[in-house]
C-alpha cells in the first residue's frame, strides 16, 4: 500500500495545497485514519501532538465543503486557544486553493464583540474552545444547521479541563446525521463514554507512539522525593538545553520550580491553569522567541503547545499514564532534530517506571545524578530579551510596523530583531539582549503607524 496522499480520493487543489506545503506522503496516523474519514464514517483515533492528526482531519473537512455556502459547516473543538490558533492555521494552509474558505476561532481570553461581527459575515469552518462556543450557541450568534462534520480533538483533555457538559450543550445543538471525528492521545474511560453518547458505529484506529531511541535520548534517574527540584537544575546546568520544558503535576510545583530557577540564574517561566490570556500569551511569547531557557509548566497547560527546536523535556515525577509520557517526550526530537527526556524516579514511583519499560518494550536507561557536572558560568539565561507594547492587531499594527520602527534610520541590525508575536491589543518583540535598552528608546521616541504605544521590557 503507498503513502502517497495522491492515492486518496481528494480534490486536485487540496493536493496542490499539499505538495506546497512540502507534505507528499502521509503519516501512519493519516494513512489508518483518511480512509475511514473520507468515506464518512465516524472516527475514533488514538494520536499524540507531532503525529499530523491535524491535518488529517483537516482534509476530512475541506474535501467536501461547499465554498458557495457560508454557513458553518464544520466544527473543531480544542482545550486550549494555543491549540485552536494552531489548527485553524493549519486549516487556512490547506485551503488556500479552495476559494474563499472562511475559517473562524472562537475562543475564550478575548473580547466577544469582534467575534460576533465575524460570525455575521459567515464561516465555512469554526475552531474554538467549549465554553466560548456554547457561549455564542445560546446566544443565537452561532447557527450549526448546516453542520456536516465535528471534530473533537484533544479529547481526553477536554475531559480533564471538565468540559464533558459543555460538550453535550454543544452536540444537542448539531444535526444527528453529522460526522464525528474524535482524536485523542490517551485513552481514558471517559473517552469510551464520550463516544457512546454522541457517535454513531464509530471506526477506530490507534497509531503506536513510541519514540525511537536515536531520535529521542532518555534517561531516567532515582531521586529523593524532597530534592526533586534541586534535581531539575542539576540536569539543566549539566545537560544546557537552549530550550526545555520541565513537566510538573500541580500549579504549586510550578511556581516553586520556576522562583527557585530563577534564584540560581536559570531563565524560567511557569505556564499554569490560573494565569489569564494575557499572562500566558506572554509567557508562551517569551518561550517561542528564545527569551526564556525553561517552561515550567502542567499537562493541561502545555496542551497544544507546539515549539519549533525544542532540545530537553524532564519530567519532575512520572505521569501515572504511560501514553502521557510518550505523549510529553514526543514535544522534543522533532523535524528531524535529536531530542533528550530527562525523568526524576522517586523509589515509591517505580511501578511508573516500570509501565514505561514494558510499553516500551526495552530496558529503561538510568543515570547517576550525583555524577552530573555543573559547567559552570554563564547561568542559563537567553540571548534575547522581549519587549511587551501595548498594541495588536486591533489597533491594525502589523510584524512590519514594529520591524520598522525599531530599524529604520540609524537603528538597530536587522539581525538583532528575533521573532514578532502580535495579538489583539498586545505585541511582543525579541531583541538581542544587550540591545534591549536601546529598543526601548526608539519605541518610546517613535509613533507607530502614527501613534505612541507603551512599551517595556519584560
Amino acid at each position: 500500500m503507498t503513502d502517497a496522499f495522491s492515492t486518496l480520493p481528494l480534490p486536485a487543489s487540496l493536493l496542490d495545497s499539499l505538495n506546497a506545503l512540502g507534505y507528499p506522503h502521509m503519516t501512519p496516523i493519516q494513512a489508518a485514519s483518511l480512509p475511514a474519514i473520507l468515506a464518512g464514517h465516524d472516527l475514533i483515533a488514538q494520536a499524540s501532538t507531532g503525529s499530523g492528526k491535524t491535518c488529517a482531519f483537516a482534509l476530512g473537512l475541506l474535501a467536501p465543503l461547499n465554498p458557495r455556502y457560508f454557513g458553518c459547516q464544520a466544527l473543531v473543538l480544542c482545550p486550549t486557544r494555543e491549540l485552536a490558533d494552531q489548527v485553524a492555521k493549519e486549516i487556512r494552509q490547506l485551503a488556500r486553493n479552495l476559494g474563499n474558505i472562511k475559517v473562524l476561532t472562537l475562543c475564550g481570553g478575548v473580547p466577544f464583540g469582534p467575534q460576533v461581527g465575524s460570525l455575521e459575515h459567515g464561516a465555512h469552518v469554526v475552531v474554538g474552545t467549549p465554553g466560548r462556543v456554547l457561549e455564542h450557541l445560546n446566544r443565537g450568534n452561532l447557527k450549526l444547521d448546516g453542520l456536516n462534520r465535528l471534530v473533537l480533538d484533544e479529547a481526553d483533555r477536554m475531559l480533564d479541563m471538565g468540559f464533558v457538559d459543555a460538550i453535550a450543550a454543544i452536540v444537542e445543538q448539531t444535526p444527528e446525521r453529522r460526522q464525528t471525528l474524535l482524536f485523542s492521545a490517551t485513552y481514558p474511560e471517559g473517552i469510551e463514554r464520550l463516544a457512546a453518547r454522541f457517535m454513531r458505529q464509530p471506526q477506530r484506529v490507534a497509531v503506536a507512539s513510541q519514540h525511537d531511541q536515536s531520535v529521542i535520548e532518555q534517561r531516567f534517574y532515582e531521586v529523593d522525593p524532597q530534592q526533586r527540584m534541586d534535581a531539575v537544575a542539576r540536569l539543566l546546568l549539566h545537560f544546557r538545553p537552549a530550550s526545555s520544558v520541565v513537566f510538573c503535576q500541580t500549579k504549586q510545583q510550578c511556581q516553586e520550580l520556576a522562583s527557585l530557577l530563577d534564584a540560581r540564574k536559570i531563565s524560567a517561566q511557569a505556564l499554569h491553569g490560573d494565569l489569564d490570556q494575557r499572562e500566558r500569551d506572554q509567557v508562551l511569547a517569551m518561550f517561542a522567541n528564545r527569551s526564556c531557557c525553561v517552561l515550567v509548566a502542567t499537562d493541561v497547560a502545555a496542551r497544544g503547545l507546539d515549539i519549533d527546536g525544542l532540545e530537553a523535556v524532564i519530567n519532575l515525577e512520572l505521569p501515572r499514564d504511560p501514553a502521557i509520557h510518550v505523549h510529553r517526550i514526543g514535544r522534543s526530537g522533532r523535524a528531524g532534530a535529536k531530542g533528550l527526556a530527562l525523568s526524576l524516579v522517586a523509589p515509591a514511583e517505580a511501578h511508573r517506571a516500570n509501565a514505561i519499560e514494558q510499553q516500551q518494550g526495552g530496558a529503561l536507561q538510568w543515570g547517576n545524578l550525583e555524577l552530573l557536572k555543573d559547567r559552570g558560568e554563564p547561568r542559563l539565561l537567553p540571548a534575547m530579551t522581549t519587549l511587551g507594547i501595548n498594541g495588536g492587531r486591533k489597533d491594525k499594527l502589523r510584524p512590519g510596523d514594529i520591524l520598522g520602527a525599531l530599524t529604520g534610520e540609524d537603528g538597530l541590525p536587522g539581525s538583532a530583531i528575533g521573532k514578532i508575536a502580535l495579538y489583539d491589543f498586545n505585541a511582543y518583540v525579541a531583541v538581542e539582549r544587550e540591545l534591549a535598552p536601546a529598543a526601548l528608546q526608539r519605541l518610546s521616541e517613535r509613533k507607530v503607524k502614527g501613534r505612541h504605544f507603551k512599551a517595556r521590557i519584560l
